[in-house]
């Protein structure tokens, strides 16, 4: 198998106007956590919506995390943003909904990371946006909990970003909320660290890989 074309974020929004017109597009963009997936996807419906206002919109996978109290519940609260703590069939059948393209609006949830909780209904996307730009930790992993989602994507797009970048990252976003150094390092070690290293090593290839250069906002 090939290795996926490398490509920009002016790149990509270029390839992605070249597509506006004809049946709804699904795009993909994945990265390990701390790759800077949100503020790539706003920055890419920026672009996107100079050029055509509207066209695009953003679904964020987190939007589907499971609740705290959920995850209490069943012994997960402590690995929070693990592949098991989403509900990926909601996701499949939102995505479902989307790719139906039939004319309606679609209300989508969206996490809320300063409460920490996914709010049901906090986005509508309108039928005329033709561009999905889905983003999310897991949306390629091999692993059959999530497999079910790739042929819902018409295009998929990683976010390159080396071990020790995201690492950085996401210590200065725990910092942030006011992390001391012992709380830190158990978030990292116990939960997110994993998470990016399993992302790296169990996603099948994209398409595209961007290496990224925007701020962390995921």
């Amino acid at each position: 198998m090939s290795a996926p074309a490398r490509t920009t974020l002016a790149g990509l929004a270029q390839a992605l106007l070249a597509r506006q017109r004809g049946p709804r597009t699904m795009v993909g963009i994945v990265g390990a956590p701390g790759a800077g997936k949100s503020s790539f996807a706003e920055a890419l419906k920026e672009r996107l919506d100079r050029a055509a206002p509207g066209l695009a919109q953003i679904l964020p996978m987190d939007g589907f995390h499971f609740d705290d109290r959920l995850l209490e519940a069943r012994g997960h609260l402590a690995r929070k943003g693990a592949p098991h703590t989403f509900d990926v069939d909601g996701l499949a059948v939102l995505l479902d909904r989307l790719r139906r393209d039939d004319g309606s609006e679609v209300v989508v949830p969206v996490f809320d990371r300063e409460l920490e909780i996914a709010r049901a209904g906090a986005r509508a996307i309108g039928p005329e946006a033709r561009l999905i730009l889905v983003e999310g930790n897991y949306l390629l992993l091999d692993d059959p909990a999530w497999a079910g989602l790739r042929p819902r994507f018409d295009l998929t797009v990683m976010l390159d970003v080396p071990l020790d970048v995201l690492e950085a990252r996401l210590a200065a976003r725990w910092r942030g909320f006011g992390y001391d150094d012992a709380r830190l390092a158990a978030k990292l070690e116990g939960n997110d660290l994993p998470n990016a290293r399993l992302v790296i090593a169990r996603s099948v290839a994209a398409d595209l890989l961007v290496a990224n250069t925007v701020p962390s906002g995921d």
